[in-house]
């Protein structure tokens, strides 16, 4: 009888330990991903981290409950962030790579019409909403204490390949462009911009103008000469997009597609209108590339005052030293716009 029992408490034991070793097994090696692509990415948010966190992963799962589990056991306390689990993975694996593997992403942008546009589409990449950035970038202590504007610090937004964390707060991404802004300043672009007498947000805003006015990056240093050599002379810089600038700005509307300047548009009242201003505009009028930027810094040096579009070589111009010559390459121009029903 003794011998009956002990044989059965043994078989209940085997019983009972292959139980938890299967049930060990289940809950940290079966694979236990509900998706079918290679790979998925999980956000999990800064805020109400462990509530979201569950729901995020439980829509990547197949079994939720085992991976709480597994979660619990091994001491997983959620933190924000951009993860990527990988197919078939196990809750042994998924809870290593939650823990300790937030994964940065690759932010690329350029030719931003203005700060309200890049917040918007940086806004869709990470998890700082546009509100919040344009708030950041135009807090009034920040621009106290590095000496910008409402309307230049948009000038410290370069355009290039960044890597960012998806849960980079609004003004971690405000300071990560002000790092990389003044990286930028190096010793030999300071040495150019000090001998041109401009501020480095008075290059940016004249480099703005000269990619407008010339999608040729080749030809930019020769246009950035031109407004160049007008500063010197202290006279207006009259650049057509400026006043297309101030046009969107009047209208609050940076999208409107404007693609004639009428002489009464000349007239319009704003500080960005370079026909009734002189110097460089108070802001950058778009994101300009760097090489527009440079081609302020290393502009070729000429005496030509004067351009227009070249009819002869799309997207170049035709340059003059004088209001005469000009006029006759600006005859050229409209002549061939005429003929091509383009001018009347």
């Amino acid at each position: 009888m003794i011998k009956r029992v002990l044989l059965a408490v043994v078989l209940l034991g085997v019983v009972l330990g292959g139980v938890f070793t299967f049930h060990f097994y289940k809950v940290f090696f079966v694979k236990n991903t509900a998706f079918e692509t290679p790979t998925k990415e999980v956000f999990i948010p800064s805020e109400n981290t462990q509530v979201a966190a569950y729901d995020t992963i439980s829509k990547a799962v197949k079994r939720i409950d085992l991976f709480q589990q597994a979660a619990s056991r091994k001491g997983y306390n959620p933190i924000p962030g951009r993860f990527v689990l990988d197919f078939g993975m196990n809750n042994n694996e998924m809870v290593n790579r939650l823990r300790s593997e937030n994964k940065p992403l690759k932010l690329t942008f350029n030719n931003q019409k203005t700060l309200m546009h890049l917040v918007g589409y940086v806004s869709d990449k990470i998890e700082a909403d546009s509100t919040a950035m344009m708030e950041a970038f135009l807090a009034p202590e920040f621009l106290d204490n590095n000496g910008f504007t409402n309307e230049n610090v948009f000038s410290i937004c370069l355009p290039n390949s960044y890597e960012f964390f998806w849960n980079t707060s609004a003004i971690q991404f405000r300071n990560r462009m002000l790092l990389e802004y003044n990286r930028f300043w190096n010793s030999n672009r300071e040495e150019a911009r000090k001998k041109l007498k401009l501020t480095r947000t008075e290059v940016v805003s004249l480099a703005a103008i000269v990619q407008l006015e010339s999608f040729r990056i080749n030809e930019r240093p020769k246009v950035a000469g031109v407004y160049l050599n007008r500063l010197r002379k202290r006279m207006r810089l009259q650049a057509d997009p400026t006043v297309i600038y101030a046009l969107k700005r009047r209208a609050n509307d940076f999208d409107m597609d404007i693609r004639r300047v009428l002489y009464v548009d000349l007239k319009i009242n704003s500080p960005y209108n370079t026909y009734r201003n002189r110097g460089v505009p108070p802001g950058p009028i778009t994101m300009p590339d760097v090489s527009a930027i440079d081609a302020v810094l290393f502009s070729e040096k000429h005496n030509f005052l004067y351009f227009v579009a070249d009819p002869s070589r799309a997207g170049y111009h035709l340059f003059a030293t004088n209001l005469t010559d000009h006029n006759k390459n600006k005859k050229r121009y409209t002549s061939w716009l005429r003929q091509k029903n383009i001018y009347r």
